[in-house]
């Protein structure tokens, strides 16, 4: 069995790198399309807490995440509604169960779908790669431009097909995708993917 499986922390790592990237992105994103400060840093908050949910277990870590991150932040004296925002938009984030219904949850999203590197890659042993770290591992350069006289945002992907077709990449992230695209549309923008310099959405 992959050490990595479905019931610790998935296939891909979600340390401080990850939420570091994704708070940044997901505020980032916000911020230029002219939200509010206050809501710009509840974005960035939601972003460092939502993967707190992997310390119970991968499996609806979205939501255990949620209710952990309400009460962190109960203790910490945030007043209910901006706590209720931050808990709705990390039990939210998950493709499998969740989908964008409020700003800060889109922007997050929009966030944590686009960190895909192989950096991210927690297995060291080549030779046991499965199609999640092969995926992962093939992607040598993500990055998410926003284009905000175009209403668009564009996650842009290298991706060396030596060790990877670009068909896996859409057999792995297809869900992440369609997730994306409906988190652009709810921020009213378009979302593009660019992978090797060629447009496939």
């Amino acid at each position: 069995m992959h050490k990595n499986n479905w019931t610790g922390f998935g296939y891909t790592e979600h340390s401080h790198r990850h939420i570091s990237i994704v708070s940044k992105r997901a505020g980032d994103i916000l911020q230029k399309l002219g939200y509010p400060e206050r809501t710009i840093e509840l974005a960035k908050i939601a972003g460092y807490l939502h993967d707190i949910g992997n310390c119970v277990n991968r499996v609806d870590h979205a939501h255990s995440g949620a209710i952990m991150a309400f009460n962190i932040l109960k203790d910490m004296g945030m007043p209910v509604q901006e706590r209720a925002e931050i808990m709705m938009a990390i039990g939210n984030h998950d493709e499998k169960t969740g989908t964008a219904v409020s700003d800060i949850s889109a922007a997050l999203i929009l966030a944590d779908k686009s960190d895909v590197h192989r950096d991210r890659v927690t297995n060291q042993n080549l030779s046991t790669f499965d199609i999640h770290d092969r995926v992962n591992y093939a992607v040598t350069k993500a990055n998410l431009e926003l284009n905000t006289d175009e209403r668009k945002v564009i996650l842009n992907l290298t991706i060396d097909t030596q060790l990877c077709p670009v068909l896996d990449y859409f057999e792995i992230f297809m869900d992440r995708t369609m997730m994306s695209k409906y988190a652009a549309k709810y921020l009213k923008i378009w979302f593009e993917l660019v992978i090797n310099n060629t447009k496939l959405l």
